[in-house]
């Protein structure tokens, strides 16, 4: 009976009505993929938001994969690595699954071929390199890893290695895969925040806060009482997403591909949420 007492967890509700601080506005950006033509006008539009607003804290959070799949995974990070200092405006940059497997392969070169199988030959090559021809051999990938190695600049190994797990503001809480039900958020393995997707996307379990992620595609951006999701597969879609918080207000910003080259559009997240996610 003591060890079922002690076993038992409160139950956990999310926020009702969840907000950002007052005086903070945010935005999170969803999963990048080497799109760096739809990243540009989504940051030129957020950069505009953030020019008019009267907020006292600006936050705009990355929520990881910046690379692979996509053409110009090195430009992403250079482009990134190179946002101005203006406006007040914090960036914060999340570790992604992808970004996690390209460091591995720095340190260990037999991560190569699982790298690429998801997408990490299109980093390589935007690197101006390839995947060896034999794929079975060690010693190839082994410089594959020393080549790539050499090519990264410092800015961008310091990037890569400065990337963070999470940010919390207000009732959110921004993580690149989300987070494992039952366990509390500040007790969560590095593991689940960057990889886990069918426990937490299938489970009703709350947090206390919302969680705002990327790591798991959908055609649309999907929110309800648990989560806000924000990986619109930009890479195959042409379709790159935001949403932008200020106190309970929360609109869905995207660059969407064209004929004429991306557009802006942005929506109340509410529409998302009637539809069903």
């Amino acid at each position: 009976m003591i060890s079922k007492f002690l076993n038992r967890r409160t139950k956990v509700q999310a926020p009702q009505n969840p907000a950002v601080p007052d005086g903070v506005i945010a935005w999170a950006i969803g999963d990048i993929h080497g799109r760096l033509d739809l990243l540009r006008p989504l940051i030129d539009g957020i950069l505009s938001d953030a020019a008019a607003s009267r907020a006292s804290r600006k936050v705009v959070v990355f929520l990881g994969d910046y690379i692979d799949r996509g053409p110009q995974s090195r430009e992403v990070i250079q482009y990134l690595c190179a946002l101005p200092a203006v406006a007040g405006i914090e960036w914060r940059f999340l570790k992604g699954n992808h970004e996690e497997t390209m460091l591995n392969f720095l340190d260990d070169p037999s991560e190569g071929i699982a790298w690429c199988e998801y997408g990490g030959d299109a980093t390589l090559r935007s690197f101006s390199l390839r995947p060896p021809e034999l794929k079975h051999k060690q010693e190839a990938w082994a410089h594959v890893s020393a080549d790539l190695n050499h090519k990264l600049s410092a800015a961008e190994r310091n990037f890569l290695d400065a990337l963070e797990l999470t940010v919390v503001l207000g009732d959110y809480f921004f993580v690149h895969a989300g987070a494992r039900p039952g366990e509390a958020l500040d007790r969560q393995s590095a593991r689940d925040l960057m990889w886990i997707r069918t426990s937490f996307l299938n489970s009703d379990v709350e947090f206390d806060k919302v969680i705002v992620h990327g790591h798991t595609p959908s055609a649309e951006l999907h929110v309800d009482r648990r989560r806000i999701g924000v990986d619109t597969r930009a890479y195959e879609s042409g379709v790159l997403s935001a949403v932008r918080l200020e106190g309970d207000l929360q609109v869905a910003i995207q660059t969407v591909e064209g004929a004429e080259g991306p557009a802006l559009r942005r929506f109340d997240l509410a529409r998302a949420e009637a539809r069903g996610g």
